[in-house]
């Protein structure tokens, strides 16, 4: 009994620390708030058109994979920020990594709308 308590409170620290990190990267973070919108957007049009629910297993994650990857690209962005605020090209090829995989993320769910409105609009 007392290890599932420590594992229930290990759980709800995580949560706790989860939500300190997005709300630190939405009020700092354009990037965020702008990938948000886009998602919120697609989520909405993931649920009105009319989709199969494979499609929508597709979309959705898609968008929520986004998401995550601008919260790991400014991760990497504060830690390369944190240890050195002068310009180094392997700080510059850290951060373009990181946008980089947020750009392919962002992608990924444009082909997979892509393919899922040329089916719709072919009937």
């Amino acid at each position: 009994m007392k290890a599932a308590r420590r594992e229930w409170r290990r759980f709800v620290n995580r949560c706790v620390w989860s939500l300190a990190g997005w709300r630190d990267t939405w009020a700092h973070e354009p990037s965020l708030r702008f990938w948000t919108s886009i998602v919120a957007l697609s989520t909405l049009a993931a649920l009105l058109l009319p989709l199969g629910f494979s499609e929508r297993a597709v979309i959705l994650p898609l968008g929520l994979l986004v998401l995550a990857a601008e919260l790991m690209n400014t991760a990497v962005e504060r830690a390369v920020d944190y240890i050195s605020t002068e310009e180094h090209p392997l700080a510059r090829r850290a951060k373009d990594a990181g946008s980089a995989a947020v750009a392919l993320t962002a992608i990924a769910g444009g082909v997979a709308w892509g393919v899922i409105l040329w089916r719709l609009a072919a009937g």
